[in-house]
């Protein structure tokens, strides 16, 4: 079960039509990944604190239908692999009426924040993460 966050559109979001410009949902899609690792219990601050960070190393996106000004968008992310060095995520974006707007991907590592290496996951970040993969592989709720 993927994890749901909701994003108003605002205005400086779309084009000269009022069309949202592309780049956005890219945005849109950290905002869901931030918002899994909230639920889960994994503040990023306190991931960064503890010297960790989780840049994208790979991102995609297939455009369905556009979004608009003022849309309320629903962003749903779900984990699909993880690693001890590697993590990554699947999108789906839908408008309020329920139409797909955008389907995504992306991987992000685990790094060292002080060297930028690529490192190994502490277990106190890394099991909550294996427990919600977990969780949706089995169709249960995730639970933080």
């Amino acid at each position: 079960m993927p994890i749901t966050v909701e994003h108003r559109v605002n205005f400086y979001d779309t084009d000269a039509m009022e069309v949202v410009h592309h780049a956005n949902y890219i945005r849109w899609f950290e905002i869901g990944r931030v918002a899994y690792l909230r639920r889960i219990g994994i503040m990023l601050g306190a991931l960064m604190d503890a010297g960790y960070v989780f840049p994208i190393i790979k991102v995609g996106a297939e455009f369905h239908a556009p979004g608009h000004f003022d849309d309320t968008l629903r962003i749903e992310t779900t984990a699909t692999a993880l690693t001890k060095a590697k993590m990554a995520f699947t999108y789906r974006i839908l408008n309020e009426a329920g139409e797909l707007l955008v389907t995504g991907m992306s991987e992000n590592v685990f790094t060292k924040r002080d060297t930028g290496h690529i490192t190994r996951l502490p277990k106190e970040f890394y099991e909550p993460l294996e427990a919600a993969m977990r969780a949706e592989k089995e169709g249960r709720k995730i639970d933080a």
